[in-house]
């Protein structure tokens, strides 16, 4: 074990230790997206990175400028991938996998989002 791994958790109060930050062009969209589709929480920020919450993770999504555009491929589970699929099929991503039942016990389908960025959708089966 390494003496990071020992100290006191460094990150804010609530906050878990790796937060994946996604950089793109038209922020207030995916955080439409991200909302509509998996249900997050959390609001549009101009001066800042806006922070989500899908269940017990966290997201950063941040305005490109400073920093280029970055895409995310993230595997997320949620309590229904068939209709996680569809609903972010109808939120305008492409369908890059349909949901099927995978050898190592999840029900995935994966999509693209308009920004490039990659969701895995799973449901333990």
């Amino acid at each position: 074990m390494t003496l990071q791994n020992r100290l006191p958790h460094p990150a804010p109060e609530g906050w878990p230790a790796v937060i994946p930050r996604i950089v793109v062009n038209n922020v207030q969209g995916l955080v439409e997206f991200v909302k509509k589709v998996f249900g997050a929480i959390g609001e549009y920020r101009v001066d800042r990175p806006t922070e989500l919450r899908i269940s017990d993770s966290m997201l950063l999504i941040s305005e490109a400028g400073v920093r280029n555009p970055t895409a995310a491929f993230l595997y997320v589970y949620v309590n229904d991938a068939d209709a996680t699929y569809r609903a972010a099929i109808e939120a305008g991503a492409r369908s890059v996998e349909e949901p099927v039942d995978t050898p190592y016990g999840d029900r995935r389908a994966m999509v693209e989002d308009n920004w490039g960025n990659t969701w895995q959708i799973a449901t333990p089966i």
